[in-house]
């Protein structure tokens, strides 16, 4: 994967160069901070129950989460090679205001507000921890300062909703916000065949840093799609 090639690696060997030049000791405390921000994909899928934790081994099922699991080990080895001041930060879904059109959320809400298909994979059944954009920022700041050198956190909203629900949620918000003049946005799920190597759950146990730096989400699902939808509306219009 060239770009994750030219992304997290070139990054990491600056850092090292930059130790290099300014210390010999390797003392992690003295050194910048090198955070690398990766992705609950690299657990790979989970069964009806369980989270994922910090000791989970890694079991990535596809190109991309192969990627990042990799980018997370090489993170991981020029902390105890090299000495570089790293913390690593897994987290679950992210969703709010801003995100990339080509991701669910956004997907589902501009083809809603065009009156086009809201394309679902598969049955709709895959299951996703929903963490709200300003809590991840958040935690990516506390870890940032106050986490251990060399460790890693995951970060999750403890929102586990399936793709159906999230669908279907969206679909009532803009009923009430901006209604049709006939049906309901929910007439225009649509389902589609599945995507290759789609997992079927992914649920994130964030205890670790709730109870190490402090921190939890302060956004639940319900809360957070309402101010997702609202913002959408006016991007969108």
């Amino acid at each position: 994967m060239w770009l994750t090639d030219t992304g997290w690696k070139s990054l990491s060997y600056i850092s090292k160069k930059y130790i290099d030049k300014g210390s010999s000791d390797h003392q992690t405390s003295s050194t910048p901070r090198f955070h690398h921000i990766s992705t609950d994909e690299v657990y790979g899928t989970l069964g009806s129950e369980g989270l994922f934790t910090e000791k989970t081994p890694y079991a990535p099922n596809s190109p991309y989460s192969a990627s990042k699991a990799g980018s997370d080990m090489i993170v991981r080895s020029y902390h105890h090679t090299y000495g570089l001041n790293t913390v690593i930060t897994n987290c679950s879904n992210n969703y709010g205001p801003k995100q990339h059109d080509e991701k669910l959320i956004p997907t589902i809400i501009r083809n809603a507000i065009n009156n086009n298909p809201i394309p679902i994979y598969g049955d709709g059944k895959n299951i996703r921890d929903w963490l709200y954009v300003l809590d991840h920022c958040k935690a990516i700041d506390l870890v940032y300062h106050k986490g251990q050198a060399g460790d890693t956190y995951n970060v999750g909203g403890r929102n586990e909703k399936d793709n159906n629900y999230v669908a279907t949620k969206i679909c009532q918000i803009l009923d009430e916000l901006r209604p049709k003049q006939q049906g309901s946005y929910k007439d225009l799920i649509t389902y589609i065949e599945d995507r290759a190597g789609h997992d079927r759950r992914y649920a994130i146990d964030a205890s670790k840093l709730e109870k190490e730096l402090g921190w939890k989400a302060e956004e639940n699902f319900e809360s957070g799609i309402v101010k997702t939808v609202k913002w959408y509306i006016k991007h969108y219009h």
